[in-house]
């Protein structure tokens, strides 16, 4: 458990510092410290460092946050930065002190701004059309399998078992559900998808896809490639969408 005591937080509404690029426009920037102090030498690199990333790359980001923790030897950075509708950009790093793990963090937000740049501008240019009614979705967080019933369900075990299993997870024996929230659930075509779920380090995105208005899953392999999943739950629409493909490959 963190020590409150020893936790600092810093919170600043006015601009980031120019960058070589011009004025970046007013953005909400907090920097908080857990269990490390946050000077004000710290906080400076950090706000003229970002700066001049977005002065850079993407002026008109909306908010930013920054956590500078210590874990053991470790100093940890994340950087997490809203810059445009629906788009989040995080980066994260370790190192042996707090300047050292904010700059590898700030090299990796400046390497995805830089990969994705012209395509983040083109939609931050959509971005000033009126935007549809958004679809919203409930996001659950479940509680893992603990190793006892775990063990339990290995064992077989009866009625009793069964029982206990089910008391332990939740109703009718599904895991409990230990948190919820309302999301997006945005629609977006397949290579905006993976690009937001890449720029958000995110293991998954779910979506509807743009073309067709099924619900389309992206997520990451352990290959390091993107996955996508396009279920064909409609025979007619699936022999229309593969004609669509065929005729795109010709």
């Amino acid at each position: 458990m963190l020590d409150r005591a020893r936790r600092r937080s810093h919170v600043f509404g006015r601009a980031a510092e120019p960058g070589p690029q011009g004025v970046i426009g007013a953005m909400q920037l907090s920097v908080t410290g857990k269990q490390t102090e946050i000077g004000e030498s710290l906080r400076r690199h950090i706000e003229g460092s970002l700066g001049s990333i977005l002065g850079k790359y993407f002026k008109t980001a909306i908010e930013a946050h920054v956590i500078v923790s210590k874990e053991a030897h470790l100093s940890r950075a994340e950087i997490s930065i809203h810059i445009g509708r629906g788009i989040v950009v995080n980066a994260r790093a370790a190192a042996s002190e707090a300047y050292l793990a904010f700059d590898a963090a700030a090299d990796r937000l400046a390497k995805q701004l830089r990969r994705y740049k012209r395509r983040l501008r083109d939609h931050h240019a959509k971005g000033r059309e009126p935007a549809a009614a958004g679809e919203r979705a409930m996001d659950y967080v479940l509680a893992p399998i603990g190793e006892e019933e775990g063990e339990v369900a290995e064992a077989g075990g009866g009625e009793e078992a069964e029982g206990q299993n089910a008391e332990a997870g939740g109703l009718n024996g599904a895991p409990a559900v230990i948190a919820e929230m309302s999301t997006e659930l945005p629609s977006l075509t397949v290579g905006e998808a993976a690009m937001r779920m890449d720029l958000a380090e995110a293991p998954v995105l779910l979506f509807r896809n743009r073309s067709h208005g099924e619900l389309n899953l992206v997520y990451r392999r352990t290959d390091g490639n993107i996955g996508w999943i396009d279920p064909e739950l409609d025979p007619a629409r699936s022999t229309r969408r593969t004609a669509s493909r065929a005729l795109r490959r010709e």
